[in-house]
């Protein structure tokens, strides 16, 4: 199978463009710069230069190129969004960045269109004991204007994708993965622990499902081979956790002071954002896509492998770093 990937070059894209490549699939990725195409070209992907949000440069730069699927892998993140603010190129690329992605299907002549939303879709909020289906609703109105607007943002994805499956001429598919982590993600959540610059709102009682991050690929590349259209897939490990487990674990596997909390009232002028990010509480079951992707994590089935896989690569990458830098 070919696939064109937006976003290939980033957190999810990177595990997946390997993943596809090891499965004996063949790669094209969208780029933005010339460092994310000589990245592209070293995992030995056919790396594309354009912008997702420009639809008269897409589709210039894919006239010509046939593939049978379409991943829209898109985030404009490059750290933890803290502020309101720093989610909105990515609820655009959510928006208009699918409508551009579904043109550019249309003229590769692809027939699958594999999206990424995120479990957040669901609402945020405390769901407090409740399992989390994909039989639930999806995108409800956001809590508050701000809200509304990162919630609108995964509604029009999955309105776009859904809209065009009905039509006939491509095969959408959501997958609504849980909270991404790895071992570069993991970098800057230490550095802010060590800082203690990272308080964890109410004591960590929120519950949190995850995802590490060649899991998620996996999956992908489960949708993408299985998937039924017009169906939505939770993409979470097997065990949710409350945040105050999870980054107690991760400080006692990385030697550093245990996390502290603090009030939401007192963190939310400083990071709004944040705070509803980790204030939402949500335990979310993966058994549709076990069941019907074939498909489970098995990096990491909980937090506690996944913790300690993503510390160790990290350990090995420094190491081989720190090797090359010697005369």
């Amino acid at each position: 199978m070919k696939g064109l990937i937006a976003g290939a070059s980033g957190a999810l894209g990177t595990p997946l463009t390997r993943a596809l490549i090891a499965a004996g699939h063949e790669v094209f990725g969208l780029a933005r710069s010339p460092e994310s195409m000589d990245h592209l070209s070293h995992l030995g992907a056919h790396p594309i230069l354009a912008n997702v949000m420009d639809r008269d440069d897409l589709l210039r730069a894919v006239s010509g190129v046939q593939t049978d699927a379409v991943i829209h892998a898109l985030t404009a993140l490059k750290k933890t969004p803290l502020r309101h603010q720093d989610m909105y190129a990515t609820n655009a690329l959510r928006d208009a960045g699918t409508t551009n992605l579904l043109a550019a299907a249309r003229e590769v002549g692809a027939r699958r269109f594999v999206a990424e939303s995120m479990t957040l879709g669901y609402g945020y909020g405390d769901w407090d004991e409740k399992v989390i289906t994909e039989d639930g609703p999806f995108a409800p109105a956001g809590s508050s204007s701000q809200l509304e607007r990162h919630v609108a943002g995964f509604r029009s994805l999955e309105r776009q994708i859904w809209e065009a499956t009905q039509a006939g001429w491509i095969e959408g598919i959501s997958l609504r993965y849980g909270y991404f982590y790895g071992p570069a993600s993991l970098v800057p959540l230490l550095e802010n622990l060590r800082r203690r610059s990272l308080p964890l709102p109410d004591g960590g009682r929120a519950v949190t499902s995850w995802i590490y991050l060649e899991d998620a690929a996996a999956a992908t590349v489960a949708a993408l081979e299985r998937g039924k259209a017009g169906e939505a897939y939770n993409i979470v490990d097997d065990e949710p956790v409350h945040n105050k487990d999870f980054f107690t674990f991760l400080c006692q596997q990385a030697h550093l002071p245990r996390p502290f909390s603090l009030p939401s009232w007192m963190m939310r002028p400083l990071a709004p954002l944040a705070t509803d990010f980790f204030s939402t509480s949500m335990r979310v079951s993966n058994a549709k896509a076990v069941r019907e992707l074939g498909w489970k994590p098995v990096v990491a089935p909980t937090y506690r492998q996944g913790i300690q896989q993503a510390l160790l690569v990290r350990d090995q990458q420094e190491s081989m770093s720190k090797a090359e830098e010697r005369p």
